[in-house]
């Protein structure tokens, strides 16, 4: 815990990407291709046709005075439980409705861990193909860079565990034919954990080849034994990737989840479409006692706070440790002095 605190990051989104600084010691820059969609794009944005095979660059800038190591990787993009398109982290698994993986059909050439000399760059490659198929539609993932071979960032001995991460993602999209029309539906509904808060948690599908953008949730859930409303919801700004499952946390937050049968009412909508869906589910007391069991909203256990505790002790530790250093070769040098006289 003590590490993750006190490590840092940086990220960065797009195509042709100048250094932050020093600190980050490298860039990337994608080569634009002729079926590139939009020219002013420096991201990957193709027009692609079945059954085409093409070879895709990247161009990797080391701005050091040393050698370095960039580790490389495709990932399929997908959406995340803040409502965002994700292209960093890879899914643990995908909405069945995904018919072609960016990860499978885009293939990284050669060693997927590119060494770059000082002040060098290196051009990596990928395979992309297309199968034979009747696909309409979007295709979307991200081309991923992170350099594996930063110093410790600490001065601590034994600190060799503290480095800091630089990572960067140039999108893909390939677009086959037109656009497909969006299409939603509701998956499952129950109680869980989201990120260690308890909850309602909807999953909403984009079963479509489309990203559904900008969409505005408005959900009320009620107590069919009574027919109170129990928790009124509302998100905006959510982006939904192609062919994905947003698993949406509706928190309870100090308010425990409670036994019994509900229904969910909510409404999906942009400037150009919109989606209805009711449903009605039951949380099981067992459910119920394991998720408020387990949750970090409870008074009496905080996550964070033990997190923080955790990071003080161990900083106290070693400035323990540093003092008794500094008081053995405080005695050794005054028995130094003293043997002197």
């Amino acid at each position: 815990m003590f590490v993750g605190l006190i490590c840092g990051g940086l990220l960065t989104s797009g195509g042709s990407i100048k250094a932050a600084s020093n600190n980050v010691g490298y860039n990337v820059s994608a080569k634009i291709p002729s079926n590139q969609i939009d020219k002013q794009n420096s991201f990957f944005d193709l027009k692609m046709n079945s059954g085409k095979t093409q070879t895709l660059q990247v161009k990797v800038f080391n701005a050091t005075n040393e050698e370095i190591k960039v580790k490389t990787a495709i990932h399929t993009a997908w959406t995340n439980s803040a409502g965002a398109i994700e292209y960093v982290n890879p899914a643990k698994s995908y909405d069945p409705s995904l018919r072609y993986k960016m990860s499978d059909i885009t293939k990284i050439q050669g060693n997927k861990t590119l060494t770059i000399p000082a002040k060098g760059t290196k051009v990596v490659s990928a395979t992309v193909k297309i199968p034979k198929t009747d696909f309409t539609g979007v295709i979307l993932g991200s081309w991923y860079f992170e350099r594996v071979d930063s110093k410790v960032t600490g001065t601590v001995k034994g600190a060799g565990n503290l480095q800091s991460r630089y990572s960067y993602v140039i999108g893909m999209k390939y677009t086959m034919k037109q656009a497909a029309n969006p299409s939603m539906s509701l998956g499952k509904v129950g109680a869980g954990l989201s990120n260690y808060h308890r909850g309602i948690i909807a999953d909403i599908r984009n079963t479509s080849a489309v990203i559904i953008p900008n969409l505005k949730t408005t959900t009320k859930i009620t107590n069919r034994d009574g027919g109170k409303v129990v928790q009124n919801a509302k998100q905006e700004n959510v982006q939904m990737a192609p062919n994905t499952t947003y698993s949406y946390p509706m928190l309870s937050g100090k308010t425990p989840l409670a036994a019994g049968h509900y229904h969910l009412h909510m409404v999906v909508k942009n400037t150009d479409h919109e989606w209805v869906f009711d449903r009605n589910f039951t949380i099981t007391k067992a459910q119920a006692n394991k998720y408020n069991n387990n949750s970090a909203d409870n008074s009496g256990v905080n996550i964070w706070l033990l997190i923080a505790l955790g990071a003080l002790g161990m900083l106290i530790l070693i400035l323990l440790i540093l003092l008794i250093i500094y008081l053995i070769r405080r005695k050794r040098r005054k028995n130094d002095e003293e043997e002197e006289k």
